[in-house]
């Protein structure tokens, strides 16, 4: 894994980094040099080529051992200065087959391109009416659980304001003891009245 992100990273400063660096300083050379210039276009030409072939090929190829590494080394080949391999491949295999071809490839580049260019346009009106949609769902969806949240907040701070149910005062307990106590000793005491008079009739029959 760490060696696939290390190749991985050479191939994008070797490949396209650095050759990107030297073909803006001959742009920029206050001495223009032709052959430079050609070379560097041949550099990108040659470049392009292997990418659109490697991505229609990935599968194919991607799984071969030490692919990475070979695909660094290729690039290496094409603008090290004592190989400059990108003259040789462009001479011997990519100038001889686009001169001969040329008139076909540029009608399917053309006719892919106006394809390519109905197929954005599709996708992206069908993109624009989806995320308009997902949009306003979304924003549906914010509106009634924040309308949800402060409906509960508002509950809350209602249910706060509200007095607290007071116990029941022990008073009333007292109350009522204090009243079944009292007809208690009022029992009590009519009971002693009566027995009081029993005895007094007693006595007097006694007599």
């Amino acid at each position: 894994m760490i060696e696939e992100v290390i190749t991985k990273s050479l191939i994008l400063v070797l490949g396209y980094a650095y050759p990107a660096l030297q073909c803006f300083k001959s742009v920029e050379s206050t001495r223009v040099e032709i052959h430079e210039l050609r070379f560097w276009c041949q550099y990108w030409i040659t470049v392009a080529v292997i990418t659109v072939f490697e991505k229609m090929g990935d599968v194919l190829v991607s799984w071969l051992p030490m692919y990475g590494e070979m695909k660094l080394a290729l690039f290496i080949y094409l603008w090290y200065p004592r190989t400059k391999g990108t003259g040789k491949i462009y001479e011997s295999f990519l100038r001889p087959y686009v001169l001969k071809h040329e008139t076909s490839i540029d009608r399917s580049l053309i006719e892919f391109r106006e394809r390519a260019w109905d197929l954005a346009l599709y996708y992206w009106n069908n993109c624009t009416e989806l995320g308009s949609t997902t949009v306003l769902q979304c924003l549906e969806y914010v509106s009634t659980q924040s309308s949800r949240i402060l409906y509960q907040d508002v509950a809350n701070e209602l249910s706060l304001k509200e007095p607290p149910s007071s116990p029941k005062s022990s008073s009333s307990g007292v109350f009522r003891w204090f009243k079944s106590d009292k007809r208690r000793q009022v029992g009590s005491g009519s009971g002693f009245v009566q027995h009081r008079d029993q005895a007094t009739k007693i006595k007097n029959n006694k007599r």
